[in-house]
């Protein structure tokens, strides 16, 4: 193990679990799980107080550990907080007669939702005072705004405890009265049809939370006789319901890792029965753009990267399906904005996100041009189905995050916003890179790097490497002002793109799960040997970071790979694979198999217990470890990073520390308000100054 600087840390007994044994046996397995029981809280069973009492624990010692940066972590909220601008709105779009926004307020958490009838020099009308109704909740989050056709009626939903179970409620705009129609335990999202008195939403299982209903609702009517119109059977598919940008279509998707299915009927007529748009097909995705005068599909049927196919309005079976786009190779299509005479089609090429431009009435197609080596580009709110104005946002590892309005006709583009970082922000004083790693197995693998000029490439830097790669999701390069409290220190950022990503098209991602799981995990330490190699920085400065799979992540790594890395920072790390993937009344679990696959399959089952970090914990000597996670999680469960720490500590050799901090009153995302979220970016920025010997001092030193 390599021989780190000495740290001083605080003479405090870290908490000690208790130990209940719990066997496990299948496929002739048998394995004793002596954490368990920490299940007990999730499950209400007779040890849920002990579990309270253990994860309390553990965070007076973390804060007793890290009682020394209390002032440092104070003066980092601070900073982080005076970049953010307070008293702020966002950039308005127009839907159906009327402009909407979101503005925030100095000194309050939330946001006020409004909008202006005609015009923006139009008195404003406060729909939703989002800063009033969070009032004494520890959590709150409102989303789903949809207004009626008519303007009149806005639905919304809230969730006060953060298990992503959400209340829609209905307001009368006219009157402000909130209607009675309560209707719980939902997604969130409420549909409306064009007669202003049905509603649209999804269902979620209380105890799995699993999408598995979409019901119909009329205004005014007990929530409890609304009408079921479709069921997913298969618990491995998410449903959603939603609409058609032309007005059109009330449409239900249902899709899952492999295959996808779409229902739909006409919004005109909401009472009438959903019809399937093309029965679900093996290893086939497909998605539904209405046009006036066709149907657009978005699909990877016999095209790997996904296809453009279209089909007429009353025909929309496979067999009627023709080539609109054909399959690039080289190209990934990620996703469709329509508009009456234009599309703006979403691609990914060489890892990098682009905008093609396609002009439906002369077939004529251009893309939009940039000029960075590593960005982000995206289709941003574009609600308006008769408009040739596309607005887009764009964002690098040093440019702030900037929302473009694109006249698609003129080709002539308009900086509407750029996020305003308060306090001075000279981009030209930061240096953003791309990079490519040879993987073991010879895969070049994208990073990309941003620091400040006159930060020294010769291995004396500490340098952060961020991964996620899971579920086809892209980390793009994009900006972020907290980011600067590690640059202006010193500190190097590395965006390594591994595979499970989808960021070098389809296949990038389905080498990276299931039974190639390995690859993501390999490709990450790998990337991590790459900067070191190139001077980047030494084993005893590289610090790694991943949250919820990429929590999977660290933990793997700081299994295979603990002398690499002296710190890791695990944001609610999915560590406890096996386990969690064999109950499947634990959330989310059966929507997961096609990505990390069922362990009741034999073959599945041994080879994600190769990998699980729960699983391969040993008697060694692991990284500097910051585990984080939130009593309310919907989507890691608590007790997964608590056993995962529990045994760690039981387990491993060495003085290295390792500290778990749960939030107690929220889950998956952390807090809701728009500053309390910096406090836990504040102790993790707080853990990598210690662990680098950077002083408390110098965070004034701006």
């Amino acid at each position: 193990m390599q021989q780190h600087r000495k740290i001083n840390w605080p003479k405090v007994m870290a908490p000690k679990a208790a130990v209940y044994p719990h066997i496990r046996t299948i496929h002739d397995d048998t394995v004793q799980d002596d954490y368990y029981w920490m299940i007990d809280y999730f499950k209400q069973g007779e040890k849920s107080q002990e579990v309270i009492d253990y994860l309390e624990k553990e965070n007076t010692y973390t804060s007793s550990m890290l009682e020394d940066t209390a002032d440092l972590q104070e003066n980092l909220f601070q900073e982080l907080k005076s970049r953010i601008k307070e008293k702020d709105e966002s950039v308005p779009y127009y839907k159906n007669g009327y402009y909407y926004y979101s503005r925030t307020e100095e000194g309050n958490q939330y946001f006020k939702f409004c909008r202006k009838k005609g015009t923006l020099e139009a008195e404003e009308e406060l729909l939703l005072d989002i800063d009033r109704l969070a009032d004494g909740h520890a959590y709150y989050t409102a989303k789903g705004f949809s207004v009626s056709p008519d303007n009149r009626l806005l639905a919304f939903s809230v969730d006060t405890v953060s298990r992503r179970e959400y209340t829609i409620y209905i307001k009368n705009l006219e009157t402000g009265e909130i209607y009675p129609d309560q209707i719980r335990n939902t997604e969130g999202a409420a549909i409306w049809g064009n007669d202003n008195l049905t509603l649209f939403y999804t269902a979620k299982n209380p105890v799995t939370l699993l999408s598995e209903k979409i019901m119909r609702h009329i205004l005014g009517s007990d929530p409890a006789t609304d009408v079921l119109v479709y069921e997913e059977k298969d618990n491995t598919n998410y449903i959603a319901v939603g609409k058609s940008k032309n007005g059109k279509y009330i449409i239900i998707n249902s899709e899952g890792t492999m295959s996808s299915e779409i229902w739909f009927l006409n919004a005109d007529f909401p009472q009438t029965e959903f019809r399937v748009f093309q029965p679900r097909m093996q290893d086939v995705l497909y998605s539904v753009i209405a046009l006036e005068d066709r149907f657009l599909i978005l699909t990877n049927d016999a095209a790997i990267n996904f296809r453009i196919m279209q089909c007429p309005l009353d025909q929309t079976e496979r067999s009627n399906w023709q080539i609109f786009m054909d399959h690039r190779p080289d190209v990934l299509v990620s996703d469709i904005e329509e508009f009456k005479d234009f599309l703006a089609i979403a691609e990914r090429k060489n890892g990098l996100t682009q905008l093609a431009i396609y002009d439906l009435n002369t077939q004529h197609h251009h893309y939009l041009d940039f000029g960075e080596v590593a960005y982000t580009v995206y289709p941003a709110i574009n609600v308006e189905y008769n408009s040739q104005k596309l607005r887009y946002g764009y964002t690098s590892l040093v440019t702030p995050s900037s929302v473009y309005e694109y006249d698609m006709g003129d080709q002539h583009k308009v900086l509407l916003k750029q996020q305003e970082v308060l306090g001075g922000y000279d981009q030209t004083a930061y240096i953003t890179e791309r990079l490519f790693a040879t993987a073991r197995d010879g895969v070049q693998v994208p990073i990309s790097i941003v620091y400040k000029k006159g930060t020294k490439l010769d291995g004396t830097a500490p340098l952060l490497q961020y991964a996620y790669g899971s579920y086809g999701a892209s980390m793009d390069p994009t900006f972020s002002s907290n980011r600067l409290s590690l640059l202006d220190r010193g500190f190097i950022y590395a965006l390594t793109h591994i595979r499970g990503g989808e960021e070098m098209g389809r296949q990038w991602y389905e080498d990276g799960k299931m039974m190639r799981k390995m690859n993501t995990f390999y490709d990450f330490v790998d990337c991590g040997k790459y900067l070191i190699e190139n001077h980047y920085c030494t084993s005893e400065h590289l610090y790694a970071q991943g949250g919820s799979a990429g929590g999977l992540l660290m933990g793997v790594v700081a299994n295979i790979a603990p002398e690499q890395y002296h710190g890791i920072i695990a944001q609610v790390p999915f560590v406890d694979v096996v386990n969690t993937m064999l109950d499947d009344t634990i959330p989310l679990t059966t929507n997961e198999y096609d990505e990390w696959g069922n362990p009741n399959e034999s073959e599945a089952y041994f080879y994600m217990k190769t990998y699980s970090p729960y699983e391969n914990i040993e008697a060694k000597e692991y990284p500097n470890l910051l585990v984080t996670t939130g009593l309310h999680d919907s989507q890691v469960q608590y007790f997964e990073p608590a056993k995962w720490v529990a045994k760690l500590r039981a387990t491993k050799t060495g003085d290295t520390v390792l500290l778990l901090k749960t939030d107690m009153d929220y889950g998956h995302g952390g807090a809701s308000g728009r500053f309390d979220y910096l406090k836990e970016i504040a102790l993790e920025y707080a853990f990598l100054f210690k662990l680098e010997g950077i002083v408390p001092s110098h965070t004034s030193e701006q």
